[in-house]
């Protein structure tokens, strides 16, 4: 079999990923997060660093998306999946992706580098949201 990958949702995937974050971390739990953080909310960041920071984190989602798409993909060589519809594919891959994936990691660093738990579900949420929405993308999109 072959693995089929649409470029065009990878594309709409990381603009979306991208804009969720930017929502996350700022609107939504972006106070709060600069507050476990450590930083000061009255100091802006350079804009340079800005730039660099958000190229970056395109470039990461690109990354992202690509491989997950990968993932998604290969889910469709399980027995019975293609009958169940794209609600458990869906399912199935952000949440055993953030399981094995993200999870783990978010742990160790909460632990190792003794971060908050508050910082622990910020960012554990926002990689499950950012699963469940690119996944999304990636999967009804074909």
């Amino acid at each position: 079999m072959e693995i089929k990958i649409n470029f065009i949702a990878i594309i709409v995937a990381v603009i979306a990923n991208f804009v969720l974050g930017a929502l996350w971390y700022m609107p939504i739990f972006g106070k709060l997060w600069a507050k476990e953080k450590g930083f000061d909310l009255n100091e802006k960041p350079d804009k340079s660093v800005m730039f660099k920071g958000m190229f970056y984190m395109v470039i990461g989602n690109l990354l992202f998306a690509w491989v997950f798409a990968h993932n998604i993909a290969a889910w469709q060589f399980v027995p019975g999946i293609k009958e169940m519809g794209n609600m458990p594919k869906i399912m199935m891959s952000a949440i055993f992706t953030w399981l094995g994936f993200y999870l783990p990691g978010n742990l160790g660093a909460t632990v190792w580098e003794k971060k908050s738990w508050t910082l622990f579900f910020i960012d554990a949420g926002y990689h499950l949201a950012s699963l469940f929405l690119v996944a999304f993308i990636l999967t009804v999109w074909k």
